[in-house]
Order: structure tokens, then C-alpha cells, then sequence
């Protein structure tokens, strides 16, 4: 499973490359607010910078939800980086303008999916990438990785080369199930993926050691 970083925060971003499992960064234009980046030059400029520090893909969000308006944005975005992914919403035109994308050699992200039927539209528009919001739907009262499961069954049994990259993942149950049940990619906050380091039995048993290291000194 690869780790993505959901944020637009450069330090978070350099932390999570530090650790060395980090495999790539999405983001959007509500995290690049977050951290004051303002302007269309701003935030082009932004996304280098996120791409100068991390070695994988980096999802870049559409604006725009018209066709037209969608492909003038994400060949601007994809003239960033060759690490740049168009993040693409799940409505009519942004299917329409996956097909073009992959048509033509460009990266794709389709984001806000929340049904196997989106998905399935997704991966047939040529998606490189489809992102289920799991936390979203435990919000409404499903159980979001029910999802991921759905998605994968139909990925395999089709062989769509789409990659599952699990979104909106609140917490270490959500990454861990998401990875049970096969999707590729979690894209997540720092710390949840700092979180997997954790467990009472962890530091009880470094604890002992280092109190044994002690008596032998």
C-alpha cells in the first residue's frame, strides 16, 4: 500500500518524506486556504514546491466544472511537474474530461466518489486514480470501507489498472481495513500515519529494555 499525505502544509509534507514511507501528497484548494495560499500564481507556485520535496505523485485540484474550464486548468496544472496528478470531480464533465486527460497522457485523480458506480464510470473514463471519501460515508451512517471492499472486487475482476486511493480516512482502524481489504494508496493526515507507530506494549517492552541496558552499565 502506498502512503499519501493529505495536506498543503510544506513542514507536515517534509516530516512525512522524512520518515521515508511517504509515497506521494494530495491536496486541494480548501488545505491550500489553510495555510494562507491565495492567487492562481500562489498556489502554482505552491504545488512546485510540494513536488520539489516529494519523489511520487501529487494531486493537483480543478477549480473549474465545466469541460472546457477543466482541461484549460489541469494542462496548466500538469505543466508543473511530471509528478502531478489532475484531481477531477465525479460529475458529468469531469468524466468527460478524464477521457480526454488519459487520452492525452495526463494523470488523473477522481475525487468525491462515494458509490461502486461512480467508480466503475471513473475507471472506464481511463482514471489513474479513484478516490473513495470513507469518512464522509460514516458520517451519513454507512460504513465507508464497505466501499474500498466493493471497488476492489470490481478492479479485479475487470482488470481496470485504476488505483484505489482511500480518501477522508479518519483515524489507524480506517488505514488498516482500507489495507486489508486491497486498496493501493490511503491518503491521509500526518498524523494518523504517525499513529501507526504507536502501542502500549511498544513502549512498555523499550521501557523494560532500557532499564536492563541500565543495570548492565
Amino acid at each position: 500500500m502506498k502512503f499519501f499525505v493529505d495536506t498543503a502544509n510544506l513542514e507536515e509534507i517534509k516530516e512525512a518524506y522524512s520518515l521515508g514511507v511517504l509515497d506521494g501528497v494530495t491536496t486541494n484548494p480548501s488545505l491550500m486556504a489553510k495555510v494562507g495560499v491565495k492567487g492562481n500564481d500562489a498556489v502554482m507556485k505552491h504545488y512546485k514546491s510540494i513536488c520539489e520535496i516529494v519523489d511520487g505523485d501529487v494531486s493537483a485540484e480543478v477549480i473549474a466544472t465545466d469541460f472546457a474550464g477543466m482541461v484549460r486548468e489541469g494542462e496548466a496544472l500538469a505543466e508543473i511537474d511530471p509528478k502531478i496528478v489532475v484531481k477531477i470531480p465525479m460529475i458529468k464533465d469531469g468524466i468527460k474530461a478524464i477521457r480526454y486527460f488519459s487520452d492525452n497522457g495526463i494523470k488523473t485523480n477522481c475525487t468525491l466518489v462515494f458509490s461502486a458506480g461512480q467508480a466503475l464510470l471513473a475507471a472506464k473514463a481511463g482514471a489513474t486514480y479513484v478516490s473513495p471519501f470513507i469518512g464522509r460515508l460514516d458520517d451519513i451512517g454507512f460504513e465507508g470501507v464497505d466501499l474500498i471492499a466493493q471497488i476492489v472486487m470490481i478492479y479485479q475482476t475487470y482488470n481496470y489498472p485504476t488505483q484505489v486511493l482511500a480518501a477522508s480516512i479518519r483515524h489507524t482502524s480506517h488505514l488498516i481495513r482500507c489495507a486489508e481489504l486491497g486498496a493501493d494508496v490511503a491518503t491521509c493526515p500526518l498524523k494518523v500515519i504517525t499513529d501507526l507507530l504507536n502501542h502500549p506494549l511498544t513502549d512498555k517492552g523499550l521501557e523494560q529494555f532500557l532499564a536492563d541496558a541500565k543495570k548492565m552499565q
